[in-house]
């Protein structure tokens, strides 16, 4: 069926599965028609683009796991962006991208930021390289997209935000589960009083690693220290900590965390971690991120209140069920979580956010000022691991 369809209906049905979160299998019947037909989602005479639309010129630096399936898949599609250049130390892979999209292919991301056509990036390299490619990009005059954690201590996100402003540029972190349908419901019901008081919480995010899903395996730069940083607390902790924030509309002041490395023996960054977080107003919950999730992955979250529980992506059919004291449960079907798993949300969001924001000259929803609260929570979780002791979040240092 889907080889009847001509080349126009083609692409706008591949536009229309990923908004509408459609079947992963699907959307990948479609992606491999348009690979067969050496189409580029670039071809603004094949998607039909608004031609006096403002049109975002973008570079995407590194192409791994995470540009591969989020950025260059989500700009693609957006209307009001070209695919202009992608980077990455991997000749083959670079040039493998840019055929793809239509792009330009460099090695050097000093050589794309010198491209002055180029409005904007996204910084999707190893954590070491966020904060120094961030600023370059934004003191070239380029808006920034990076990815998370921001950087690797509250010294360079500070230069992140810094530069940002010194140039007039965005700069917005790659937090997306703020965009998650049932995170959103949650918070409008917590705003609104619906649960009351708010006593605790706990929240995970763990799965069986980054080795399955990245281009480099066991070799990758995740589980290499003086790449990383950090393991599962910087991979899945930080949107954790993103999100209690988010949720509950305060900032985290005090953390006990354990942060270990116990299930890989090929690396020395942690992979376990569990954390206890106390909040501004005196709420206190739990976190725990893992790469030794063998089985399925856990992305869920539960906020006690005093007049109901909250279950956000804990039922495999419900995005969110609402426990009331009275007996009442209240189940929402929102879509799905983004996942790496078949079945996940498919559009994080993130990219139509990012280039809105530039466009409109407004804000972006996750600001660097916002993605450095959410990392000190995470550099507060190693200075109490290495210390013993309880960590003040305001006081926190890379360690």
């Amino acid at each position: 069926m889907i080889q009847i369809l001509n080349n126009q209906t083609l692409i706008h049905s591949f536009i229309k599965a990923l908004e509408l979160n459609l079947d992963n299998d699907f959307i990948a019947l479609l992606a491999e028609e348009l690979n067969k037909r050496n189409l580029t989602l670039n071809d603004k005479k094949i998607i039909g683009r608004n031609l006096h639309m403002s049109t975002l010129k973008i570079g995407v630096i590194g192409c791994g796991s995470i540009a591969q399936h989020r950025h260059l898949l989500e700009y693609a599609v957006n209307d009001a962006v070209e695919i202009a250049a992608v980077c990455d130390i991997v000749q083959e892979r670079a040039e493998e991208i840019a055929e793809k999209y239509g792009a330009k292919a460099y090695t050097s991301y000093e050589e794309l930021l010198a491209n002055k056509e180029i409005d904007a990036v996204s910084v999707c390299t190893p954590n070491y390289l966020h904060a120094p490619i961030s600023i370059a990009a934004l003191n070239a005059g380029k808006h920034v997209l990076c990815e998370k954690p921001m950087a690797t201590s509250q010294q360079e996100a500070e230069a992140m935000i810094e530069a940002a402003k010194r140039n007039g540029k965005k700069l917005m972190i790659a937090h997306n589960q703020r965009f998650v349908s049932s995170h959103q419901k949650a918070r409008k019901l917590i705003e609104n009083g619906e649960i009351g008081k708010i006593y605790s919480f706990r929240t995970a995010f763990g799965h069986g690693g980054p080795e399955g899903w990245s281009v480099e395996g066991k070799e990758g730069w995740f589980f290499q220290k003086e790449k990383a940083f950090i393991g599962a607390m910087g991979d899945l902790g930080v949107h954790k900590t993103d999100l209690i924030r988010y949720l509950l509309g305060e900032e985290v002041t005090e953390v006990a965390g354990f942060v270990e490395t116990s299930a890989k023996d090929f690396s020395d960054v942690d992979d376990n971690a569990v954390c206890v977080l106390k909040m501004e107003s005196g709420i206190i919950g739990t976190l725990a991120a893992s790469w030794s999730y063998v089985g399925k992955e856990d992305n869920s979250t539960i906020i006690y209140g005093e007049k109901a529980i909250l279950r956000l992506e804990d039922d495999p059919t419900h995005s969110l069920v609402v426990q009331y004291q009275n007996g009442e449960v209240v189940k929402y079907e929102l879509g799905k979580i983004q996942s790496n798993e078949s079945g996940g949300q498919v559009n994080s969001h993130i990219v139509e956010q990012f280039v809105n924001c530039v466009l409109h000259d407004t804000e972006p929803p996750v600001s660097g000022e916002e993605g450095m609260k959410s990392l000190q929570v995470i550099l507060a979780a190693l200075e109490s691991n290495e210390t013993k002791k309880i960590a003040r979040v305001s006081t926190a240092v890379s360690v």
